[in-house]
């Protein structure tokens, strides 16, 4: 039986976020650096109004990172999970073992996973529900490739990933979308505000009242001030830019009270 999320903060507001997605990226020492800098930020300024910020460092971090972000008003996510709770299941780990770690959010869906993996709608949806069952919210990723986009079939490919990747009875304390452009992650490419806005207005009419939509696909400092304020932009998924905390903070302050 799904549950509700027990875990997190203000993920059922519209308060906006910005999550760092590490990747494979960072050994112990660069990871405890990269956290002790922006905990260091956030005590700078004090609670960060207007902007929830979460780290997703790579499974093998989540311990250390965690412990360095307590307190801090930083949240902890995991980058995937397997849909059963336990089992014979090598080199994979369980929704209830993020949650165990302190992880309140764990990334869902992304295109790294569908297409390096080949992970399908049906995969991704029992993986969501796995993460709402050990009390986690999702973040559920969708996009199209170039391809795709140049061939008019972007919000199509989007509207089936969304139909065919969420459970039942989700809320916008429980999901959180994602709308990362294939072709724009980690090539430095981003897709046109024009396009932004209505890809994620069409995503807003077709998933619950109040979820937030965060946009990914090489967010930076010098892009962020133009997409972020878009309609129907609750906040960024970030890439590359999260592992360097001067720009990672420049996108978090994009979204922090004068």
């Amino acid at each position: 039986m799904i549950g509700t999320v027990q875990r997190g903060r203000n993920m059922a507001t519209k308060t906006k976020l910005v999550a760092g997605n590490w990747k494979m990226n960072g050994l112990r020492q660069d990871g405890a650096m990269l956290a002790h800098a922006l905990k260091e930020r956030a005590a700078a300024v004090g609670e960060t109004q207007g902007c929830e910020i979460l780290l997703c460092p790579p499974a093998t971090l989540l311990s250390e990172v965690g412990g360095i972000l307590a307190g801090s008003g930083i949240g902890l996510g995991g980058q995937d999970c397997h849909a059963a709770p336990k089992g014979a299941y090598t080199g994979d780990i369980s929704a209830e073992m993020l949650a165990d770690l302190g992880c309140s959010y764990v990334i869902l869906g992304h295109s790294e996973r569908r297409h390096g993996h080949g992970e399908t709608d049906a995969q991704i949806r029992d993986k969501i529900a796995a993460a709402w069952r050990a009390g986690l919210a999702a973040i559920l990723c969708v996009g199209e490739t170039r391809e795709q986009r140049q061939a008019g079939s972007a919000g199509e490919i989007v509207s089936s990933q969304l139909d065919g990747s969420i459970p039942r009875g989700a809320t916008a304390a429980t999901l959180v979308i994602a709308y990362e452009p294939v072709w724009a992650i980690g090539t430095g490419l981003t897709a046109t505000t024009e396009d932004i806005a209505a890809m994620h207005a069409e995503i807003r009419r077709r998933t619950p009242a109040g979820v937030r939509i965060l946009y990914g696909g090489s967010v930076n400092p010098g892009n962020c001030d133009a997409i972020l304020p878009l309609p129907d932009v609750d906040g960024a998924l970030v890439g590359g830019a999260s592992l360097n905390a001067d720009d990672f903070w420049a996108i978090v302050r994009s979204y922090a009270a004068e």
